[in-house]
């Protein structure tokens, strides 16, 4: 379901024309904050607060809340996306129609953990932060400045980047 009113709509869909909208996903979705990080948007994780709390600082960043929550979604100049899917793959797919292509983010550039936008790590730099193996195996290494952690494109990749094409 789209943003509650056209302003909302309008605002949540487009970010700019350069950037995609910034989004702030509550906790009934947090499986989809983690893989929203991996199609490359920066998508902020509500744990714990109010609704009010969330609604203050969506506004205060500037994002749109996406949400399963019926009556959060519902409140009148809050701008949120209410996802009605039950499946993972159901409410990407749900997001993604509704967001549009505004600014189409960069798949794989933000840490999927703690939402930080990754940076390219040189090659030698990883060898003593990743296992041998993965070393000797991998060309390109991606670090996470806020997190440390260290991305690379293991066996697993593939799988993720078929689940989100």
């Amino acid at each position: 379901m789209l943003p509650q009113n056209d302003a909302a709509n309008k605002a949540g869909r487009e970010g700019t024309r350069d950037q995609p909208p910034r989004l702030i996903v509550d906790a009934m979705l947090g499986r989809l904050a983690r893989w929203l990080r991996l199609l490359g948007y920066d998508a902020a994780y509500w744990r714990t607060g109010s609704d009010d709390e969330l609604i203050r600082r969506a506004r205060a960043e500037g994002r749109l809340i996406l949400t399963r929550d019926h009556e959060l979604a519902g409140r009148r100049g809050v701008q949120a996306l209410l996802i009605a899917a039950e499946t993972l793959d159901g409410q990407i797919a749900e997001a993604r129609a509704a967001l549009g292509p505004a600014g189409s983010p960069e798949p794989f550039s933000r840490c999927p953990t703690c939402n930080g936008r990754l940076v390219d790590l040189p090659r030698d730099a990883a060898r003593d932060l990743v296992p041998p193996y993965v070393w000797h195996t991998q060309l390109h290494f991606r670090r996470c400045p806020d997190c440390g952690r260290i991305y690379w494109k293991g066996t697993h990749f593939p799988g993720m980047a078929a689940r989100l094409a």
